[in-house]
């Protein structure tokens, strides 16, 4: 009798789908746990930063008028100063009003020699009116002591301001500072702006618990860093005068 031949075994070649189907859902599972992780993080980032708004809202520091240019490194920026934006009619003429006011004064005193011309600029602004103090006009390279000769233009400013709340910010350029009085920029910019502070309330009409006073450092420039125009402008200490104050806790 002759034997049956044996038939070949069959191969199955689809075998790797297997393999490779089990890779696709690990792999889809991965990302998934990954979009859900990137999800919980953004939403621990927003409580944060509501935490911390709500925790140094009430005493009006830390909050600069200009939002717009980036904390970088070295202080460059391609933006510039605020965008004015439209203000209530009420209250917005009233700010007209001090801004003319103010310009008249400062016109004055530049007349008079007491401040150099272009050492003031204002602009209204959403938050009120930004009077901007530069460097060349009140204060030597690296100092925070007022020049003697622009006191009287800063008296005559503080007798015009009215009793309203007020911000003080010293702004530098991103030039390093290292002196034995002062070891950064922080600290320059926060002296210049109590200095102004001071002679404010040296005024004698202006309510001591409506200024807040703050030094930013080169954070917070509103022209390049790049040239000596740009960083001269950075250098100033901003007086605002708050149209919606922060009410008090």
């Amino acid at each position: 009798m002759s034997r049956k031949k044996k038939q070949p075994e069959h191969v199955n070649h689809e075998r790797w789908l297997v393999s490779y189907a089990d890779f696709i859902t690990l792999l889809f599972a991965f990302f998934v746990v990954l979009f859900a992780s990137s999800q919980a993080d953004k939403k621990k980032q927003s409580q944060l930063s509501s935490a911390m708004q709500s925790a140094f809202s009430p005493l009006g520091v830390f909050e600069a008028h200009s939002r717009t240019p980036p904390l970088v490194p070295g202080g460059a920026a391609t933006n510039v100063a605020p965008v004015s934006l439209p203000v209530p009619t009420e209250h917005g003429e009233a700010m007209k009003d001090i801004e003319k006011r103010l310009s008249e004064l400062l016109a004055r005193q530049v007349a008079s020699g007491g401040i150099p011309p272009g050492s003031v600029t204002m602009q209204m602004t959403a938050e009120g009116l930004v009077i901007s103090l530069h460097e060349a006009g009140f204060f030597a390279s690296g100092s925070a002591e007022v020049r003697a000769a622009s006191i009287p233009a800063l008296a005559s400013l503080a007798a015009t301001l009215p009793n309203a709340p007020l911000r003080i910010e010293g702004h530098t350029d991103n030039v390093p500072i290292h002196t034995l009085q002062y070891a950064t920029n922080w600290e320059l910019s926060t002296a210049r702006a109590t200095a102004i502070a001071r002679l404010l309330l040296s005024s004698g009409h202006i309510d001591p618990a409506n200024v807040a006073a703050a030094g930013y450092a080169e954070y917070h420039p509103i022209a390049s860093n790049a040239t000596e125009a740009g960083r001269a402008q950075n250098r100033r200490v901003d007086i605002i005068l708050l149209q919606h104050p922060t009410p008090s806790r």
